[in-house]
């Protein structure tokens, strides 16, 4: 992978010009298309497969009346007055005539019509109007929207002086949110953290012009998605959010690292493509991690859930192709703009090339692949090369005395007494995330709207006036065709139903015209996201297989406050296999990268730490109530019902991304000295500047969509900005250092087994540093095809001697001895099919295993042994030039005209242009003796041979064939 990013970086810095006008046209199209194109977010939850869902479905088809969405109108009378007035009532009459004709209501009631149906307040200072519509909520049109809410006025205007009137109700539980100056204060405090990290205002700036270019573009394909599903609104402000934070962060770790390498003497040109290569991989990484987390929202199967998962996904991915290409564009027109003027060339120092590109940092060679182990440890040691070019500090040399500065301190304090340091973090941590125990979950309702607005003033006077139930009444419905008495039915079920302990009262019950389905609404005593609401859920289901045992009816309870407690259920209960996901995730993803046992489990651990304290943190403050005026909070007692899930999701790839990037220092010095303290020490004091930066940047991104923020999004925006800060100052600066202090050597231990069969990730450029240092390698690579030192493969074995030679362009290798599958093995692995795991090795002027992909593309494999026409294999194989042409099993074809054709195929494989030999493809055959197929090594072709299973296993010329 980072040869790869190696080489877009070089594109990008190369190309600039074209690239920043390619983003811009970008990001102009998708934004004018988003205003063409798409149609708004859409607050509509649905939830299908629950109780609640399901019964609203049916009423769709048997009650439609109440299967849309409802709204109502409530009338305060001035202070002394009576709303049982006869200029009061008839206002109000007159009121509810006209909203029955307004387009898509479906029913209206007049409070003072017919019996008392608790729509009169008690002390008759009231009166509350429920509006039902004919459709839900997405498919109420604006015009419907606004001419009840002109009603409402023209009631107000039509009332006593003093009087208040407010419509309010499911239909206006919910506002777009948008974008303030508190969420834009963060971009304000990661610019000054940057400024002063960087020391250079061009290197301050990019982070934030990468990550507004990201948001923007992937804001503009979100909004554009709204004409074909629907979106919420917390989608595009949570994609806003993400986007930003680690759209700054991804581009930090790049724009460091070209930083640390200019210092060390590095052209741009050089150090932009390998910034990219080495710091790009561990974007490539964290990227990845989240965004398998977002779409892993999925597990919850909820329909809007999964959507604003792949919204939030689309974010990071475009927020990580940005950084990646956008970064060493503007690093090529910063040049050495980035660093300071101490740091930057003189005229003459500009002209110098080569090798004073590299940095002069050289007492970190890479450890020889292949160096003798136990067999049971990790595998080949990663390069410690890892260490050049970074952080301004010195590769780990002779010298053992510790790094010093601040963050040495801080790392010696922290592993002093290291197991002290894990008791008292882990004890900290587990205290922080008790009131976790007592978070509760809710659909977002209209009593979490800033003041102000109408389904806010319309909820306040409707709780202080009726009683917090009222505002989230429930809806129990059934079949009642059996019935020859349907509306005596009802009422019976209606009483036996106002019985239940919670309910306040049950204002309406009837069947409807066809007397097939009946609707009972209850108002609960308690407010919708409360505690109390959700146990009277609970009981009126308990008493389900009750009534119909006794009126043979089935009951089902629904309405939004219903779906809103089945929404926060299944969210909950989805919890559990979300963190088994992420952190079995983890736990593989970081055992690829370190190639150890216990840094994995320790980082999933630290995770569950982190996310647990966040969780206890934002219980104090949503749940609980604590510094509510400080940061403005604006609902108290329960949390939009996917704050966890997504907290957990964005939370464990930025976590990972801290960890890869601190550890992966401290493993590259421990594999160069092996001593794992100092190791600890250097890594930590490389890394940790960065990294505090990083951290320090999204707590302020995240916080400044806290104070006075929009309630759905200020728990998640909150639990982020605590839960980033606690991982990375608390576990992955202090935690983690203690624990790998703690375990010493066996913190890199890894099983050889599982070694074997855990697939090789370089997410430092380890590869990028190990082609550089095989650049000159062989001397004569300039006319070498195959090059082998001490290579081997898996079925070789570490004890084993490795293969040594040369093989010139358009000559044939011929693997023979051992087994056929030992021979086969190394066929693949010098075709890049499978890994070269020890030695070095070039084909086709590309370094094994690091370019593994770039020789498969170069060359072609043909296995006869599987093949019914082995000539039309080889042909096949052959069409399209490759440098290398591998061919297994020719020895075991015994039809002399098929060898005869065969050998035909392989000539005009091999036959090049001319007397050009770098034009020729280089042959490797595969037999049991070199003698089985020497009549098919093309006429003039020269012939070396390996011959496995010896003790000294040589690459040998062996003649003309």
């Amino acid at each position: 992978m980072s040869a790869r990013l190696f080489e877009l970086g070089r594109w990008a810095f190369a190309a600039r010009r074209m690239v920043v006008l390619g983003w811009l046209v970008v990001l102009s199209i998708l934004v004018g298309g988003a205003m063409v194109v798409g149609v708004g977010t859409n607050n509509t939850y649905a939830f299908p497969g629950t109780e609640s869902q399901d019964a609203l479905d049916s009423l769709s088809r048997t009650f439609p009346q109440f299967a849309g969405t409802s709204a109502q109108l409530v009338a305060v009378a001035p202070d002394g007055g009576d709303v049982t007035s006869s200029s009061f009532s008839a206002a109000v009459a007159d009121a509810v005539d006209t909203i029955g004709s307004v387009p898509q209501v479906s029913g209206v009631t007049n409070p003072y019509d017919g019996p008392s149906t608790g729509n009169v307040a008690p002390d008759d200072s009231a009166v509350l109007v429920p509006i039902q519509l004919s459709v839900a909520v997405a498919d109420v049109t604006p015009a419907t929207s606004e001419a009840l809410q002109q009603q409402g006025r023209d009631l107000q205007a039509a009332l006593p002086d003093g009087s208040k009137v407010a419509v309010g109700g499911q239909l206006y539980s919910q506002v777009d949110a948008g974008i303030g100056i508190s969420e834009a204060s963060g971009l304000a405090i990661a610019f000054v953290v940057l400024a002063f990290t960087f020391g250079a205002l061009a290197a301050a700036g990019m982070p934030l012009a990468t990550a507004v270019v990201g948001v923007g573009v992937s804001v503009g394909i979100v909004f554009m998605a709204t004409r074909f599903v629907t979106i919420t609104s917390t989608g595009p402000l949570l994609a806003v959010m993400l986007g930003l934070a680690v759209g700054v962060d991804y581009a930090v770790f790049i724009v460091s690292r070209h930083q640390e390498q200019l210092r060390q003497g590095m052209s741009p040109e050089t150090s932009a493509p390998r910034a990219v290569a080495t710091a790009g991989s561990a974007v490539v990484f964290a990227a990845t991690t989240v965004v398998i987390a977002l779409l892993g929202l999925s597990v919850a199967r909820i329909p809007f859930l999964t959507v604003t998962g792949v919204a939030a996904a689309i974010t990071v991915a475009f927020a990580a192709l940005v950084a990646l290409t956008l970064t060493p564009a503007l690093l090529g027109f910063a040049q050495w703009r980035v660093v300071g003027r101490r740091h930057r060339p003189t005229e003459a120092a500009g002209e110098r090339g080569g090798a004073t590109d590299v940095p002069v940092d050289s007492g970190s060679g890479p450890v020889p692949a292949g160096h003798a182990d136990d067999g049971e440890s990790s595998g080949p040691a990663t390069a410690s090369g890892a260490a050049q070019g970074r952080g301004g500090q010195d590769a780990p040399g002779p010298d053992p005395d510790p790094p010093g500065g601040f963050f040495g301190r801080w790392v010696r304090v922290v592993t002093w007494v290291p197991l002290l340091t894990v008791v008292a973090v882990t004890g900290l941590l587990v205290y922080a995330a008790a009131p976790a125990l007592n978070l509760r979950l809710a659909l977002p309702d209209a009593g979490a709207l800033p003041p102000g607005e109408p389904g806010r003033v319309a909820y306040d006077l409707v709780s202080e006036h009726f009683g917090p139930g009222s505002n989230g009444p429930l809806l129990v419905t059934g079949s009642v065709i059996q019935s020859t008495d349907p509306v005596a039915l009802v009422d019976d079920l209606a009483d036996r139903i106002a019985a239940t302990p919670g309910v306040d009262s049950v204002p309406l019950a009837t069947p409807n015209q066809t007397g097939d389905t009946a609707v009972i609404q209850v108002i609960p005593e308690g407010a919708p996201d409360s505690e109390a609401t959700e146990d009277l859920v609970g009981a009126l289901r308990a008493q389900q297989q009750e009534l119909l045992d006794d009126y043979a009816v089935d009951l089902s309870v629904t309405g939004y406050t219903a779906l809103g407690i089945d929404i926060s259920t299944r969210l909950g209960g989805a919890m559990l296999p979300f963190g088994l996901l992420v952190v079995g995730l983890s736990l593989v993803l970081l055992m690829m990268v370190f190639r150890s046992v216990v840094v994995p489990i320790t980082a999933a651990l630290g995770y569950l730490l982190s996310i647990g304290a966040a969780f206890g943190l934002v219980t104090r403050v949503f749940i609980d109530g604590d510094l509510t005026e400080a940061l403005q909070v604006a609902n108290v007692g329960s949390v939009i019902s996917f704050t966890p899930i997504i907290v957990m999701g964005v939370l464990f790839g930025l976590a990972m991304d801290y960890e890869v990037f601190l550890v992966t220092r401290m493993k590259g010095d421990y594999d160069h000295d092996g001593d794992p303290h100092l190791a600890i020490e250097r890594g930590f004091v490389a890394s940790a500047p960065v990294v505090t930066a990083a951290a320090v940047i999204m707590t302020a991104v995240f916080g400044g969509f806290v104070r006075g923020g929009d309630a759905n999004i200020q728990p998640i925006a909150f639990g982020l900005a605590v839960g980033v800060a606690i991982d990375a100052f608390v576990v992955r600066m202090v935690l983690i250092p203690a624990v790998l202090a703690t375990f010493g050597h066996h913190a890199w231990w890894l099983p050889g087994w599982l070694d074997r069969r855990l697939p090789q990730v370089d997410v430092e450029g380890q590869g990028l540093e190990r082609e550089d240092e095989l650049a000159d390698w062989p001397a004569t690579s300039t006319d070498t095809a195959i090059a082998l030192e001490q290579v081997r493969t898996e079925r070789m074995g570490r004890a084993s001697a490795g293969l040594d030679g040369l093989v010139p362009n358009g000559d044939v290798l011929v693997v023979e001895g051992g087994d056929h599958e030992s021979r086969t093995e190394v066929l693949l692995a010098l075709t890049g099919r499978l890994p070269v795991t020890a030695g070095r090795c070039k084909v086709a002027g590309l370094v094994l295993p690091t370019r593994a992909a770039s020789v498969r593309a170069r060359s072609a494999v043909a296995l006869l042994g599987q093949a019914d026409d082995p000539p039309g294999m080889i042909q096949g194989a052959a069409v399209d030039g490759p440098a290398v042409l591998g061919v297994e099993g020719a020895d075991r074809l015994s039809d002399a005209a098929v060898r005869r054709r065969v050998r035909d195929m392989l000539a005009e494989a091999t036959a090049g242009i001319g007397t050009d030999t770098s034009a020729r493809a280089t042959l490797i055959l595969t037999s049991a003796s070199r003698d089985g197929v020497a009549d098919l090594v093309p006429a003039g072709a020269r012939v070396h041979a390996i011959t496995l299973a010896q003790p000294a296993q040589v690459l040998q010329a062996v003649g003309e064939g």
